[in-house]
């Protein structure tokens, strides 16, 4: 008898099966756990809860410590009326709302906005909530609010701050999530490599203090930066300045900020643009326009040397350089804006 091994058998099943009609062969599990679990792995906005929504910088705070901090940072008392911007699903806001008088949360996801309903209308503070559906920027002006708490979306970091410290009435202090570059950015003094005019415009209007480093890991879905907690306290009353024309000088300034001044002022563009603002402010006022000898870039130079800031780099300038440079340019009647 011939040796039956393996190899002959899956001949013969091959043989048999040759000329059966061809079927798609279909998963005995199509939606199988592994499946499930890779599919969830990919998408890191699907932890748990509603699905997340990364184009509108939703990462949630998901640490209570770092949540429970944030609220203790801000010494809320119980006549507080507090915004929170971007309150998701509500980790901080459960932790504001038995310390404050009312929470005002504006939350542009309406999915989030009912989740957080849902969350704390059985609670004994719920109805201390109030929830704004829509974009923050977009609402204008602001309700009256005492402290701003916010685990701010990334991408409208810098609006949100100067909407903040332009705000009327002022409030107390806010303390806000910011991407941990643009946090240092904020608190950054003369000399520091991260200065810059978003340094000067924000310490023009409020006292900056860094807080705490929030790791990645903190959020759900993780961001792809690190973040810190910074807390700004408006100066009441606010600098009888200008923001508009403050902001002109500045922005000129550090057009290259360790060159010295000069070299920004002296630019064809910059030259124009002065110019310009001079000859509409002399017609607006009824003033006569000065005939310059040398032209008015040597009267913009003058003006430069004559407050000693020639030779100076907007990289080492304090506020107050800035503020006295202003006003010299502003009694020889040139405005930025």
């Amino acid at each position: 008898m011939p040796k039956v091994t393996i190899k002959t058998l899956r001949k013969a099943n091959q043989a048999k099966n040759a000329n059966l009609p061809q079927t798609i062969k279909e998963n005995s599990k199509p939606y199988s756990n592994k499946d499930s679990a890779s599919k969830q792995k990919d998408d890191g906005s699907r932890h748990f809860g509603p699905k997340f929504n990364k184009e509108l910088g939703q990462h949630i705070l998901t640490n209570p410590l770092v949540s429970q901090s944030i609220v203790d940072k801000a010494n809320l008392k119980q006549t507080d009326v507090v915004l929170e911007v971007g309150p998701g699903t509500g980790n901080l806001t459960v932790r504001i709302l038995p310390v404050a008088k009312k929470v005002i949360a504006c939350e542009a996801d309406s999915r989030l906005a009912a989740e957080l309903t849902k969350r704390v209308s059985d609670s004994e503070y719920g109805r201390r909530l109030e929830i704004l559906i829509g974009d923050v920027m977009l609402h204008d002006p602001l309700p009256f609010f005492d402290v701003c708490i916010s685990n701010t979306p990334y991408q409208i970091s810098s609006p949100l701050t100067f909407k903040l410290l332009l705000h009327k009435p002022q409030f107390r202090c806010a303390v806000l999530m910011f991407q941990r570059e643009f946090a240092l950015r904020l608190v950054a003094r003369p000399g520091d490599s991260l200065y810059c005019r978003l340094s000067v415009n924000v310490q023009l209007y409020s006292k900056v203090t860094h807080i705490m480093k929030v790791g990645k890991n903190n959020f759900k879905p993780p961001p792809k930066v690190e973040s810190s907690v910074v807390k700004m306290e408006p100066y009441n009353p606010a600098p009888p300045v200008n923001f508009d024309e403050f902001d002109g000088l500045v922005r000129i300034a550090f057009i290259r900020k360790n060159k010295q001044i000069r070299s920004n002022f002296m630019t064809t563009s910059v030259i124009e643009m002065l110019q310009n603002n001079y000859n509409t402010f002399c017609s607006a006022n009824n003033i006569m326009p000065l005939e310059f000898e040398g032209g008015f870039k040597k009267y913009i130079d003058a003006i430069l040397s004559d407050n000693g800031y020639s030779e100076s780099r907007a990289a080492k300038m304090s506020i107050d350089d800035f503020l006295k440079l202003l006003y010299a340019f502003n009694q020889a009647h040139i405005h930025f804006c």
